[in-house]
């Protein structure tokens, strides 16, 4: 039968829960997922709906993040799908796909940007670097307290000075001393920073001149954070600058798989098509919004979703959704066939991004003018949506990883 413009059915689960279809999935991207998988979707979307969903306006405008979260989302088990964990817990299940860990991204990202800056700093940047560059004794004392957020993960690479050309000028230094390495430098931009347990600090070895990882507890004497104040985005989200004074890490704790800025970067592939999926969800929050808004707004005696002009807003934001959708599925695709390249998040990433800056705009439109007002949601996704068209590579540094792919020539200076 023809397609009559409404979501595609729900998805049933094995224990019978249903993931209900969102209106802007349009193509219905969300049947991709298999049954199982969908039932760790369909949890993580009903505490978010109770838990976080309530609170998000309250805590974006206070600057507050809402501590008493963690824990109850630790307990979902929907933390470290992304790891294998045969043998460093109890009967430890081997990784999930990258199309479901995605899926949980984008769930985030549809309640609260904020919230997925957070599950992404931890469950991806913090936990990839010790799962990818830990060595086994160190992934199994601290990966298992990470999966249940009993411990938290911060991840340390930029720096006041250094942005898009970190991987040349990281100005932080480590010095071997003995059995202990002396940290010194500063981090900028650091996520979950004011409050995670444990923070991985990326530093210049003075011997070799080789980008090394360290694991430094947030009471480290010498190790002080400061939370960034009056940012317009992702408000709840505690960025920290932090400064490292004479901080003494023991070897033990130095990431033994982490010898030069190449083994930084196999952690930022791992993460950096997330930031697609992220802007995939907000589009899908503020298309939600918009067309709600337009079916109950009345003007001129009836719902202004009758208008020409406002079905071409909405028709827009939904064109925006679908293929930034199909191009972020392509990507976890392509890293659960292990065929992915990196330019191929970059574009994802450079690409949604954009489209989401366009949509949010689209978005406040429809509303008029109570559009810039917090308690109609577009605004928060309208301000957040500029963290992400920025962060995890510019969208002129991603434009420069494509355009050297595609041509064999590199043009970054």
């Amino acid at each position: 039968p023809e397609h009559d413009g409404s979501p595609l059915g729900a998805a049933e689960t094995p224990s019978g829960a249903l993931l209900e279809p969102l209106a802007g999935d349009f193509y219905g991207y969300f049947e991709l997922l298999r049954p199982e998988d969908a039932e760790v979707v369909a949890v993580l979307r009903d505490f978010l709906a109770r838990e976080v969903a309530p609170i998000a306006n309250r805590c974006w405008a206070d600057a507050e993040f809402p501590h008493h979260v963690v824990r109850p989302l630790g307990e979902l088990g929907v933390v470290g799908h992304n790891i294998d964990w045969t043998g460093l817990v109890p009967d430890g299940p081997p990784a999930r796909s990258k199309l479901l860990t995605s899926f949980l991204n984008l769930e985030l990202a549809r309640v609260d940007l904020s919230m997925t800056s957070f599950f992404s700093v931890h469950n991806g940047l913090s936990m990839t670097s010790i799962d990818l560059c830990g060595s086994e004794e160190q992934r199994r004392r601290w990966l298992p307290k990470m999966r249940d957020l009993s411990l938290v993960g911060a991840f340390g690479l930029s720096e006041p000075h250094g942005g898009s050309d970190v991987a040349g000028g990281l100005e932080t230094t480590a010095r071997r001393d003995g059995d202990t390495w002396i940290l010194n430098g500063e981090k900028r931009w650091i996520g979950n920073g004011t409050f995670a347990d444990i923070v991985i600090i990326w530093a210049r070895d003075l011997d070799d001149d080789q980008v090394k990882g360290f694991v430094v507890p947030q009471e480290a004497d010498g190790f002080t954070t400061t939370k960034i104040e009056g940012k317009l985005a992702l408000r709840t989200v505690q960025n920290a600058d932090i400064t490292l004074s004479d901080v003494r890490v023991p070897e033990a704790d130095r990431l033994q798989g982490a010898q030069s800025f190449s083994d930084t970067s196999r952690v930022l592939r791992h993460t950096r098509g997330a930031v697609a999926w992220n802007a995939v969800g907000a589009q899908l929050a503020a298309y939600d919004l918009a067309l709600a808004y337009a079916q109950e707004r009345e003007q001129f005696g009836r719902p202004i979703a009758g208008f020409q002009l406002i079905q071409e807003h909405l028709t827009t934001i939904l064109g925006n959704i679908t293929a930034s959708f199909g191009m972020a599925v392509r990507v976890a695709q392509l890293q659960d066939d292990g065929v992915f390249r990196d330019e191929q998040a970059a574009l994802a990433k450079s690409f949604s991004t954009q489209r989401l800056r366009e949509s949010v705009a689209h978005a406040r439109e429809v509303l008029g003018g109570n559009g810039i007002l917090l308690d109609h949601g577009v605004a928060k996704i309208f301000n957040d949506a500029e963290a992400l068209y920025s962060y995890e590579g510019t969208r002129e540094i991603n434009t420069l990883l494509v355009g050297r792919a595609i041509t064999g020539v590199g043009a970054f200076v």
